[in-house]
């Protein structure tokens, strides 16, 4: 469950049943820590989702809308504590999601406790300079870092606003779409820009080159951790999951296509020269440092 924030302007309500601070407590933490070893029992990294979640959650009452929820705080030293050892039995990596809203201090805690973050380009914005895109070499390093998210579009349709169009058609909007489009416009914008004055874009630049040329920027960023979205790779344009909805959209449930929306096959993705022209281009980033 997450509170309203700039993105999600109705918050987010998940159905699912919250941990119970108390019971874990009273249960030292032994279902917490049954899942947590479950989940690192084969792998060699996981992404806690919401890890925001192990220090305060948004509990909504049943049958009430996300916006008139409230924060149950944690334990967060005990949990982030047990994430942190069993990680640390299994040899893993541990990437939170830490994004939407964030008390102050809550990032620098889970960085000291060896915790990567997360960073999404188009939310990476300088909010002590004017809200203009935050420059590369500003970004966080411990951080797992990509120009999208499951939760947005792919590049191409968020280039063309498609996020916008659909939270209108879904309701999820609090401005009015005219206002939510001309400031959706406003920051791309200033990544066009930002892009511009770095060089890795042309004034005449087309979708595919601000795609390439987005990817490129995470190259100059000191982040660890880098990623490509698969719909990203091939050019797909729909969003897979619409966060705020249940049935509304067929989350999880759109199959991947090109640019066309033609279904595409795993097959078809390996000679796919998209694919190919942006996996060139990450293993160009990858390789020109040492992101560990």
């Amino acid at each position: 469950m997450r509170p309203p924030d700039a993105f999600n302007q109705q918050g987010q309500d998940w159905s699912q049943p919250p941990w119970r601070p108390d019971q874990l407590l009273e249960q030292a933490y032994a279902p917490f820590r049954a899942l947590t070893t479950a989940v690192l029992r084969h792998a060699g990294a996981v992404r806690i989702d919401h890890i925001i979640g192990l220090f305060r959650l948004w509990w909504i009452p049943k049958g009430s809308p996300p916006t008139d929820g409230t924060y149950v705080y944690y334990d967060h030293e005990a949990m982030v504590g047990i994430l942190a050892l069993e990680a640390h039995r299994a040899g893993a990596l541990v990437v939170g999601e830490d994004l939407g809203t964030v008390e102050p201090g809550v990032r620098d805690y889970l960085r000291e406790r060896g915790v990567f973050g997360t960073s999404i380009l188009w939310f990476e914005m300088d909010n002590e300079a004017g809200g203009g895109p935050l420059t590369a070499e500003r970004w966080r390093e411990y951080c797992f870092s990509s120009v999208t998210t499951h939760d947005l579009p792919p590049t191409a349709g968020y280039l063309a606003g498609e996020h916008v169009r659909l939270r209108d058609r879904l309701g999820l909007l609090t401005r009015t779409f005219e206002e939510e489009l001309a400031s959706d416009r406003a920051e791309q914008a200033a990544w066009r820009a930002e892009l511009r004055r770095v060089g890795l874009l042309g004034d005449d630049a087309d979708v595919d080159d601000t795609v390439l040329a987005l990817h490129r920027y995470l190259g100059r960023t000191p982040s660890k951790l880098l990623a490509l979205s698969l719909a990203d790779a091939v050019g797909e344009r729909r969003t897979q999951n619409q966060p705020g909805t249940t049935d509304e959209y067929p989350n999880w449930r759109v199959p991947l296509g090109g640019p066309d929306g033609r279904q595409m096959l795993l097959e078809d993705v390996f000679v796919d020269p998209r694919a190919a022209r942006l996996g060139a281009v990450m293993r160009a980033q990858t390789s020109a440092g040492d992101r560990g």
